[in-house]
């Protein structure tokens, strides 16, 4: 990409460096250049700290938005946010925690992540589920308000939850406050930035473990190599090929799959099909909610084994990645089997009963 032309000299646009200057990175980008990793969390630590402009914050992340994020800007900026979250401290070495936030920005059908993380709980997981409230008002915080999980529980409570019944939800505006000073930017500019990738990289007990659906089926190696650069021990990362962030029923999936090793970690990339896993081909949005009620008794239906074939499928299909991540299963195949037993015996609606009561009790 060539540099755009000056007209004439720029000397009459310098000024002194001042203190959150994102100058230095916006010109870098509108030359068509990458941030290293340093350059990257050095310009997120300026916006985490709201020491960034607005008018040079909104710039910055239109020019990054205009393509797909290098492995080391993604990195640095997820390594400045987690730096700034708030987390709270468990027993659980954080190479065994999962986490199933997915990116969001495709068509919703039900609390599939939600629902998967509850499921791998069950079948031995432990899980820190990252979520946050959805535009449909349908999302995973608000499910599960709904069906009597203290969202906003503290960190004791969420410690509890972890260790006791292996799932706690962590809301993501109580985790990222640092986050709020991106956000009328974000609101103003209308189009997703590399803000909608950090919010699955950013788990805020540092979980080593993800299973993350992504919006855009370019992001799905990306991801992957970021996480492999940020030590996961375990992830798949997966895009429905009908435009889903979720693995799919309706169509064939692109999957990631990330190891580590001792040489640093490996990533294979693969498509599946829902025939390859034994499961009808069906399309998911037919069985989406039309709101919170609907999605509350779905989500319900499931636990209690008695949902649409579509929705137990697809919630099979998802638990299974979850499993892979966790280590529980070594295929997508075994996982379903371990996600039907969970189902039929009980277990995860026993989990999410658990969840209910502990995030419930008081920390004192």
């Amino acid at each position: 990409m060539d540099a755009p032309p000056t007209h004439g000299s720029l000397s009459e646009f310098a000024r002194p460096e001042r203190p959150g200057d994102l100058t230095p990175f916006l010109k870098l980008l509108i030359q068509g250049k990458s941030l290293t990793f340093d350059e990257s969390r050095a310009a997120f630590g300026e916006i985490m700290t709201g020491s960034a402009h607005h008018a040079e914050m909104g710039a910055f992340l239109a020019l990054l938005a205009r393509r797909l994020p290098t492995v080391d800007e993604l990195a640095g900026a997820a390594t400045v946010m987690r730096k700034h979250a708030t987390t709270f401290s468990t027993s659980i070495d954080t190479a065994k925690i999962l986490d199933t936030a997915g990116t969001g920005g495709a068509p919703k059908t039900f609390n599939v992540s939600t629902l998967a993380a509850i499921v791998a709980a069950s079948a031995g997981a432990f899980v820190a589920k990252h979520g946050n409230r959805s535009r449909t008002g349908r999302g995973s915080a608000e499910v599960l308000d709904a069906l009597g999980v203290k969202v906003d529980a503290t960190g004791l409570i969420q410690r509890r939850c972890l260790e006791e019944a292996h799932v706690a939800f962590c809301f993501a505006p109580n985790h990222h406050p640092a986050a709020r000073h991106a956000m009328p930017v974000r609101k103003t500019l209308g189009f997703p930035t590399i803000f909608n990738l950090l919010g699955p990289l950013t788990n805020p007990v540092n979980a080593r473990r993800q299973a993350i659906g992504v919006y855009d089926r370019s992001f799905v190696p990306l991801i992957a190599e970021v996480l492999r650069e940020l030590g996961a021990v375990r992830a798949v990362v997966y895009h429905g090929m009908d435009g889903l962030d979720e693995m799919t029923t309706g169509a064939a999936t692109l999957v990631a799959e990330v190891k580590h090793d001792a040489q640093g970690g490996s990533v294979r990339v693969y498509e599946t099909t829902p025939e390859l896993l034994g499961i009808t081909r069906v399309n998911p949005l037919s069985i989406a909610p039309e709101n919170l009620d609907a999605a509350t008794k779905l989500f319900t239906d499931v636990l209690e084994n008695r949902a649409p074939r579509a929705a137990r499928d697809m919630t099979l299909i998802n638990a299974a990645a979850a499993l892979l991540a966790a280590g529980i299963v070594d295929d997508l195949r075994g996982g379903i089997a371990v996600a039907q037993s969970v189902l039929t015996t009980g277990a995860a609606r026993e989990t999410l009963a658990n969840l209910v009561r502990i995030s419930g009790e008081s920390a004192g």
